[in-house]
């Protein structure tokens, strides 16, 4: 949420404290009524709304970029894109939500993590096609503004943008009474980036002997939270409040469902100087074949071999209380891997290294051999 048109005197006389003048004034030339409807009596607080902009204007200047001109307040936010540095420059844009994660946030009252999700799901799909993130708009709709808490879902979006690299441009926050409960709320956010035309990411670049290189998720991110909530909360009758022992840290299932969604935008920009990266595939909603499959041409196959990595245990919680197919999970989640990377093989241990050298869990998952532009995925995980 960064809210940048800012209302002034709601509610106000024309003239304000000490005497300044209100920028505008309005009248009907008749007698007011003793007892008139306002917009607070509808459901809508513009003061509530202005609040939650000043709560957060500190941490939305952290993510202020040298090409931001302005300051929050205008009609539109402005971004000079530096032309020079490209030859021929592409923009990129994507736009996303959160989807019913939400859910948890609100049943547990934390609301300070789920605006990093928000932008994981924008900026690492603009990577995928080696764009850098320039900046980024949010839409928050909820049934009350409450300053405090509309406050802690920006600042979780500013700290996302922050690790992504990009401004927080702007946004807005909508107060929808009526249509959702005081406590429900919806994000959404849609970003932008840059690329150089000879330098986007794509299946073309793809060949035989190229290495599937994997990088750790840190948990479900995003993806599959009605399955969770049907299988874990609504079925087996769980508590977000209860201690998970396989979780360790004395972990909540409501923590560990909260997790954060890991953001690589630029860990994938450093490797794609450091190394020859083919393609990047962002591991989201169908899964690692339905995401990973999006970036093979047609002549090829990438084979993955699940014995190179086990995933965390929420997946395997989720799979024995539901009783859930090992494809229907594979399809739903992405199973411990947060992001793909096809690399020349030449580059592969200078790729590794290079995502080490980030603190990125990563590792030689897979190869690209002859086929017809299918995803195999071979082996099993290790258990125990």
């Amino acid at each position: 949420m960064t809210h940048v048109s800012e209302r002034s005197g709601a509610g106000t006389s024309p003239t304000g404290a000490g005497g300044d003048r209100q920028p505008w004034t309005a009248g009907t030339g008749r007698q007011a009524r003793k007892r008139s409807v306002s917009y607070a009596d509808a459901g809508v607080s513009i003061e509530a709304g202005d609040r939650a902009v000043e709560l957060l204007k500190s941490k939305v200047r952290q993510t202020r970029r040298p090409e931001v001109l302005g300051d929050l307040g205008g009609f539109a936010g402005l971004f000079r894109l530096d032309t020079k540095k490209y030859k021929n420059p592409i923009l990129a844009s994507s736009t996303d939500g959160v989807g019913t994660k939400l859910v948890i946030a609100q049943q547990m009252d934390i609301h300070d993590t789920v605006g990093i999700d928000l932008v994981a799901m924008v900026v690492d799909d603009l990577v995928a096609c080696g764009a850098e993130p320039l900046f980024l708009l949010d839409y928050i709709a909820t049934g009350e503004v409450v300053p405090d808490k509309v406050a802690e879902i920006g600042a979780g979006i500013a700290d996302g943008c922050r690790y992504a690299g990009c401004a927080l441009l702007g946004g807005e926050t909508a107060e929808h009474p009526g249509v959702l409960r005081p406590d429900e709320y919806d994000i959404s956010a849609t970003g932008v980036g840059v690329v150089e035309e000879s330098e986007i990411l794509s299946s073309e670049r793809v060949e035989v002997g190229d290495v599937v290189i994997a990088m750790r998720s840190s948990g479900l991110h995003s993806n599959g939270y009605s399955l969770v909530r049907h299988v874990l909360l609504g079925a087996g009758r769980m508590r977000l409040d209860v201690v998970i022992d396989d979780f360790g840290r004395q972990r909540t299932l409501g923590e560990e469902l909260l997790t954060p969604t890991k953001i690589y935008a630029q860990d994938c920009l450093k490797l794609i100087a450091e190394a020859e990266v083919r393609a990047l595939a962002h591991v989201t909603g169908g899964g690692i074949p339905g995401n990973l499959v999006r970036i093979l041409p047609e002549h090829v196959d990438a084979v993955v071999n699940r014995s190179t990595w086990r995933p965390q245990p929420v997946f395997d919680l989720i799979q024995s209380k539901g009783r859930i197919e090992d494809a229907e999970m594979e399809a739903t989640f992405n199973m411990g891997v947060g992001m793909f990377a096809i690399v020349s093989a030449e580059d592969a241990d200078r790729a590794l290294a290079t995502l080490t050298g980030r603190g990125v869990e990563a590792w030689q998952a897979g190869e690209i051999i002859e086929g017809s532009g299918n995803v195999q995925m071979v082996g099993q995980h290790t258990r125990g």
